[in-house]
C-alpha cells in the first residue's frame, strides 16, 4: 500500500465514522422524542430506556452504513477534487481506477463484516429490544399460544391443531389426515385426539383421548385408545418458531424457517427472495462507493453541489429498488435468488459503466 492509499484511506475511514456517529445520532433522537412518552407512561427506568437503544442500535447501524458509506465517498473524494489533488494525481499517472482501489478493497471488507453483522449480530439485538417492546410499549405479543395450525407434515400427511401452548408444550383438538396421492387425493386414514403432548425425552408426541379411522374400499374401520405414541414429524421447537418474528432469527435460522414452511406445503417465493435480498443488502455499500467516487472525482464549473446531488439520487434510487425489484420480480419464472441479487447485479454493471465513461 503506498502513501497515496493511505492518504485516500484515511479521509474516506473518518468521513465514515463520523457520518455514522451523525447519522445514528440523528436517528436515535427522533426515535427517543417519539417514544419517551410512551416509556414515561410504563414508568420505565433510565436503564431500560439506554438497555432499548443499545439493542436497537446494530438495526440502525445495519440501515444508515450504506448512506455513511455514499456520503463518505462523495465528500472524502469531493474535497480532494476541489483541492485539486484529484488534477495532480492524474497527471502524476495515476488512473481513476487506481484511485480507486483501495476504497473499493475497503468498501468489500466493510460489506462482508456488515454481512456477517446483519445476519446473525442484529437478529439476536432485535429479540431483546422486541422483548422490552412488549413489556413498555405494548408492540407485539409475548403469548406462545397458536390457533389453528394447519400444516402438511408430509406430502400425503395434514396436521390440523386447533390450539398448542407453547409453554406447555401441549395442543388440542388435534387432526392428522393422510392421502394416497399428492394429485388425487383420497382420504385413507384419520387419527383424531383430544390432547398431544411433546415428550422431551422420547423426542416425540403422545396423544390423549385418540380416536383412528381407516378408509378403504370394504369400509370404515374404528378403533379408540385412551393414549399413545403418534405419527406428527412437527417438532415442539418448529411449532414455536412459526411465532417468531423473521427480524429476530439470524440467516440460519431464517432459511431453516422457509424450508419448514415450503415442506408444510406453502408457496415460499417471497420469503426465499427476501433472504436471498438480505445476503445481497450489505453489498449496497460497494455499489454506492463506486457511484460516489465516479461523480466525485470530476470537478465542474457548476461546483461539486450537482455531483453530489446526483450521485445521491442515483444511489437512493438503488437503494430504494433493492425492495421495489423484489417485488416486481416476485411474479416472474426467474430463480428467487437471481431476483434478490437482481438490484446488485444491475446497479453494479450501471456503476462499473460510470467509472469507465468518467472524464480521465
Amino acid at each position: 500500500m503506498t502513501i497515496l492509499d493511505r492518504y485516500i484511506l484515511r479521509k474516506f475511514i473518518f468521513t465514515l465514522m463520523f457520518s455514522l456517529f451523525a447519522l445514528c445520532l440523528i436517528f436515535l433522537v427522533v426515535n427517543l422524542l417519539e417514544s419517551l412518552d410512551n416509556f414515561l407512561d410504563k414508568k420505565a427506568s433510565v436503564w431500560v430506556i439506554g438497555e432499548y437503544y443499545l439493542h436497537f442500535f446494530p438495526e440502525i447501524l445495519k440501515l444508515l452504513t450504506p448512506v455513511a458509506a455514499l456520503i463518505s465517498s462523495l465528500f472524502s473524494i469531493g474535497q480532494l477534487s476541489t483541492a485539486n489533488e484529484i488534477t495532480a494525481m492524474k497527471s502524476g499517472g495515476l488512473s481513476l481506477q487506481r484511485l480507486l482501489l483501495p476504497l473499493f478493497i475497503v468498501s468489500i471488507i466493510l460489506s462482508s463484516g456488515q454481512l456477517y453483522f446483519n445476519g446473525w449480530v442484529v437478529p439476536v439485538s432485535n429479540a431483546k429490544k422486541a422483548a422490552i417492546e412488549r413489556k413498555y410499549l405494548q408492540k407485539g405479543s409475548e403469548s406462545t399460544t397458536v390457533y389453528n395450525l394447519y400444516f402438511r407434515d408430509e406430502p400425503l400427511r395434514n396436521v390440523v391443531i386447533q390450539l398448542y401452548d407453547g409453554a406447555k408444550k401441549s395442543g388440542t383438538n388435534v387432526a392428522v389426515e393422510e392421502y394416497s396421492d399428492e394429485h388425487i387425493p383420497r382420504l385413507t386414514k384419520r387419527i383424531d385426539a383430544g390432547r398431544i403432548e411433546w415428550d422431551s425425552l422420547l423426542t416425540g408426541w403422545k396423544a390423549f383421548d385418540i380416536i383412528e379411522r381407516e378408509y378403504t374400499p370394504q369400509g370404515i374401520t374404528f378403533q379408540h385408545r385412551p393414549n399413545g405414541a403418534i405419527n406428527i414429524k412437527l417438532t415442539h421447537s418448529q411449532i414455536v418458531q412459526l411465532q417468531r418474528s423473521t427480524s429476530e432469527m439470524n440467516f440460519d435460522e431464517l432459511r431453516s424457517y422457509i424450508d419448514l414452511l415450503a415442506h408444510g406445503g406453502k408457496d415460499v417465493r417471497s420469503q426465499l427472495i427476501d433472504y436471498y435480498g438480505q445476503y445481497a443488502f450489505p453489498f449496497a455499500s460497494v455499489i454506492v462507493v463506486l457511484f460516489g467516487v465516479s461523480f466525485a472525482s470530476v470537478r465542474k464549473k457548476s461546483g461539486m453541489a450537482v455531483n453530489i446531488a446526483a450521485a445521491m439520487v442515483i444511489s437512493f434510487c438503488y437503494l430504494a429498488f433493492t425492495k421495489i425489484g423484489q417485488a416486481l420480480g416476485a411474479p416472474l419464472d426467474i430463480d428467487a435468488a437471481i431476483v434478490g441479487w437482481m438490484p446488485n447485479i444491475i446497479f453494479f454493471f450501471v456503476a462499473i459503466i460510470t467509472i469507465i465513461r468518467t472524464p480521465k
